[in-house]
């Protein structure tokens, strides 16, 4: 317990699924929790709920992650209200899933959009303010997909993968400062996304993961605390995949 005590945390896209988990375990380990979502639902709120429980400081803040200036305004007032900026995790993101022969051109910038570029916007953002504090790590949520490819997924993939190169980027270049950046690549995770799968594609997921079981945001959220805290102080520049041995 205490991994993370004293530590300011920003959690991008935590009103639910694997931020929501990761917000909660850092809490659980004593960081203060700044974190994104799109709108002030009751899924925000709950975050908000299930995070102060742990006695920790919480501020939730709506706006549009793939913005570049909405971004830095909200780092700003971060910074404003908690005075520090340890840990970034670039969780946001969406999907729009669709064969290469029939995606739109809409399609296709949408989820670079929101995916790729929220992240290079947030990581953008708080760099300056890691660089000044002579440390920092920051956690890009890629995917499986993001390596390996999937059918249908092109778009998704792609900014995965751009994640990924971000990440092994930003590592070189801040490393000097005590900046660190890297990767989870989950695998098959129950969120609410992959609830909305067909139950065949479910099955034919879980017969390819080694250990016959879909992991839980929680699973996810173990490794980003790995990442977060100084048990992986010497660790940056990394992918580490979380699939169960797909």
């Amino acid at each position: 317990m205490g991994l993370l005590k004293g530590k300011i945390a920003l959690v991008t896209g935590a009103s639910r699924g694997i931020g929501k988990a990761i917000a909660i375990k850092f809490a659980r380990e004593g960081a203060d929790i700044a974190f994104t979502a799109r709108s002030e639902s009751k899924h925000f709120l709950d975050t908000v709920a299930q995070v102060t429980a742990f006695g920790v400081r919480c501020k939730g803040y709506t706006s549009d992650a793939s913005d570049f200036k909405q971004t830095h305004e909200l780092v700003d007032q971060v910074m404003a209200d908690f005075g520090r900026i340890d840990i970034l995790v670039n969780n946001a993101g969406v999907t729009r899933d669709g064969l290469i022969m029939r995606m739109s051109e809409e399609q296709w910038d949408e989820i670079l959009t929101v995916n790729l570029k929220s992240a290079f916007n947030f990581t953008h953002a708080v760099v300056p303010i890691m660089a000044r504090q002579r440390g920092g790590s920051i956690i890009n949520m890629t995917s499986i997909v993001g390596i390996s490819g999937n059918a249908g997924q092109c778009n998704y993939a792609a900014s995965k993968a751009g994640m990924i190169g971000l990440a092994k980027s930003v590592a070189k270049e801040m490393g000097s400062r005590g900046i660190r950046a890297n990767s989870i690549a989950p695998g098959f995770v129950e969120t609410e996304m992959t609830d909305a799968l067909p139950e065949d594609v479910r099955q034919g997921w879980l017969k390819m993961i080694a250990l016959r079981r879909s992991a839980t945001p929680e699973d996810v959220a173990n490794v980003a605390l790995f990442l977060a805290s100084d048990l992986s102080g010497y660790v940056t520049g990394q992918t580490i995949v979380v699939d169960g041995g797909m």
